[in-house]
């Protein structure tokens, strides 16, 4: 007997199935197998052959707890949760009681398979044995059991009635706290531990700090920082990222950059945290140099390190950097990941290259709501209203419930496009949506739409339907009189604002370019004392273009370029050859007091025309696409003159300005004039 024991106990820990299996066939013919069943079962557990412990295991008559104890657990590690379930209801039926060995492990398949109703009835028979607070991992199994199912006032009452805590019961209820967004209460269990004497682990300091940054508390972040050092965990995976996490949701990239700085390893997941840290505080392009470092270390990125790196790319439209990118997802075989695919619309959309967005969005088998919203949004950015639409309208046949952001996009869509009564119908719908909830953003759309069309009194009345309207919405409302020259409601909008915001740099700069555009000279020169006095400063208007990788930036009027001479030349040439296809140079919208000739002279060196200019010098006998970038709305002279421009030379220009894309080619643009 000892002999079959001690065998059988060897092949389950060297895991040799055929010698086990050897050793059965000789048990079943020299005495009877049910005296070592267990073991055997044991023994085919370790060996990974769970169907052959399982098919022994049934041809017992009578089971002991520990062999369903084994069984249950054996097949929740494997995944099979569905099938550790009906065995414990089998266990039930044939009169077994479970321990607390049994209870620890079906809490953790209930939960799998999102049976609250019968995790709560498992709940019932162990308060009913006496297990329920008496064993820690069984209170801790229920606990994470209620924490999954955001039943947080259950897991706490579980919490308070076990009188001897230990570290692994507080760390379930941290983390389920973190997990569902209630970061003082983690901070409270976890002070509480503290008082209790309880040393934390480096799960419980890696969901705590993950609190302190979602709360922006740097004070117990910085606290705990120090408590990770104390207990030597600051090289432990979970920690260093957690660590990086709080520092960048806290602000704190300089001291984020150091964590990472001190490491002497640092795993996929950290250099992802870290890159997504850095993105997410704008340092773009310090993202982009720690992924290429990531990659020369010979660190595989996965899909959330990818689709945060490609949104760099896209704060900074660098195409030729998030195409590169592009290949690397190719590479590594992550291509179709929805994570991955929604950064690259999301980076072809605000580059301007829709087709290429397009031609991403179709690989995707598994459409969802954030695709989709990519694209809605990526053809609303390049004023493809129509498209817009109709992928707006196929969510219905999907399957899939747009959300807000979707709404958002689709009426930005209308809006570029002119789409005016489509939008109007699309926002009704909105709000007989009882699902989703109206914000500024849907409102600000529509009052950009409706103001666009010289519908400003409808427009108007909606800001009134927003309960406390802030300055966006009423500085929305004022641009669209700057369009159409309406000064007297203009004047009234300004009242409104100054209520709210006495020193709103944007809505004084607005009026003023309303009085200048109306010729109305004193009352442009007591809005720039105004300006002066409240020291409110303008952004100046600038444009940059992106040459064989190497970043170009121009302002207007702007003699500083290394290559000046060549860019007044080439820009001379083509405004004077432009004018013989019709150019003539549009003086309404100089917004100085000065003679005609000096308004000319004026428009012609603004920002964008000095980018082309230097484009085309600098691509002499290219036919590539010319790109542009600018920080303010293009205005209606320069969007004019790149029409003709487009046309006279032959090159397709894109250019990017604070509202959208405007692709010009051949003498026309995509936005038909309507921007």
């Amino acid at each position: 007997m000892n002999f079959f024991s001690s065998l059988i106990a060897q092949c389950a820990h060297s895991k040799s199935l055929t010698v086990l299996r050897a050793v059965h066939s000789h048990i079943i013919k020299s005495c009877s197998s049910y005296l070592f069943g267990h073991k055997l079962i044991h023994g085919y557990i370790k060996c990974g052959c769970l169907a052959e412990a399982r098919n022994l295991f049934d041809e017992f008559p009578k089971r002991h707890i520990v062999t369903w104890n084994s069984m249950i657990s054996s097949h929740i590690s494997q995944g099979k949760s569905k099938e550790a379930a009906e065995l414990y209801n089998t266990m039930l039926l044939e009169g077994v009681l479970p321990d607390a060995y049994t209870f620890s492990a079906i809490f953790k398949a209930f939960s799998d398979l999102g049976l609250l109703c019968h995790g709560q009835r498992a709940h019932g028979l162990a308060v009913v044995l006496g297990l329920e607070v008496l064993d820690e991992f069984v209170a801790t199994a229920i606990v994470d059991l209620y924490a999954k199912f955001v039943k947080m006032r259950d897991a706490r009452s579980v919490f308070d009635r076990v009188l001897d805590k230990d570290v692994v019961l507080c760390t379930a209820l941290i983390v389920g706290y973190t997990q569902h967004g209630l970061d003082r209460a983690a901070l409270e269990v976890f002070e509480e531990m503290v008082d209790r004497g309880i040393n934390p682990n480096e799960y419980t300091l890696a969901s705590i700090l993950i609190s302190c940054g979602n709360l922006g508390d740097l004070f117990n972040g910085q606290l705990i920082h120090g408590l990770v050092v104390k207990s030597g965990l600051e090289s432990v995976v979970a920690s260093q990222t957690s660590l990086l996490t709080m520092y960048s949701r806290c602000n704190m990239v300089d001291d984020c950059i150091k964590v990472f700085n001190k490491l002497a390893y640092a795993s996929q997941v950290t250099w992802t945290s870290f890159i997504v840290g850095l993105v997410q505080n704008g340092r773009e392009e310090v993202a982009l140099s720690i992924f290429r470092e990531m990659i020369r270390c010979s660190v595989s990125p996965n899909p959330f390190t990818l689709s945060s790196v490609l949104q760099a790319c896209s704060s900074l439209a660098m195409l030729e950097v998030g195409e590169q990118i592009h290949a690397i997802n190719v590479k590594i075989g992550v291509h179709g990941n929805k994570y991955a695919a929604a950064a690259l619309i999301n980076l072809y959309g605000k580059c301007g290259n829709v087709n290429k967005a397009k031609s991403v969005f179709d690989i995707l088998t598994d459409l969802d709501v954030v695709s989709i919203n990519s694209m809605i949004y990526a053809y609303a950015q390049n004023g493809l209203g129509c498209e817009a639409l109709q992928l707006f309208k196929s969510m219905e046949k999907l399957g899939l419930e747009p959300n807000g952001v979707t709404f958002i996009s689709i009426l930005l869509a209308c809006n570029n496009a002119g789409l005016v009564e489509e939008g109007c119908q699309i926002f009704a719908s909105i709000k007989n949506n009882h699902h989703i909830e109206l914000t500024r953003d849907h409102f600000a759309c529509m009052i950009d739409l409706l103001g666009r069309c010289r519908r400003l009194e409808e427009a108007a009345m909606l800001i009134e339907e927003v309960r406390n309207p802030d300055v966006v919405l009423w500085r929305t409302l004022l641009n669209a009189c700057r369009i159409h020259g309406e000064v007297e409601m203009a004047e009234k909008i300004m009242r409104k604002v100054l209520e709210l915001a006495p020193e709103d740099g944007g809505t004084h700069i607005l009026l003023t370019n309303l009085y200048a555009s109306a010729g109305k000279w004193n009352h442009v020169i007591e809005m720039k004392s105004t300006i002066r006095d409240l020291k409110l400063k303008k952004n100046p208007a600038m444009s940059w273009v992106d040459i064989d990788r190497e970043i170009h930036t121009f302002m207007a009027g702007d003699l500083s370029h290394p290559r000046a001479q060549e860019i007044f030349d080439m820009l001379n040439e083509l405004i004077e050859q432009v004018k013989t296809l019709g150019y003539n140079p549009d003086t309404r919208f100089v917004l100085q007091d000065l003679e005609e000739d000096k308004k000319m002279s004026s428009l012609y060196y603004h920002s964008e025309k000095l980018a082309i200019a230097f484009a085309l010098w600098k691509t002499r006998g290219r036919t590539t696409s010319i790109r542009i970038f600018k920080n303010l709305r293009v205005c209606v002279d320069c969007h004019s003159w790149i029409k003709f421009v487009s046309l006279l030379t032959g090159r397709d220009i894109i250019a990017r300005d604070a509202k959208r894309f405007h692709h010009f080619k051949g003498g026309h643009c995509s936005c038909k004039d309507y921007w």
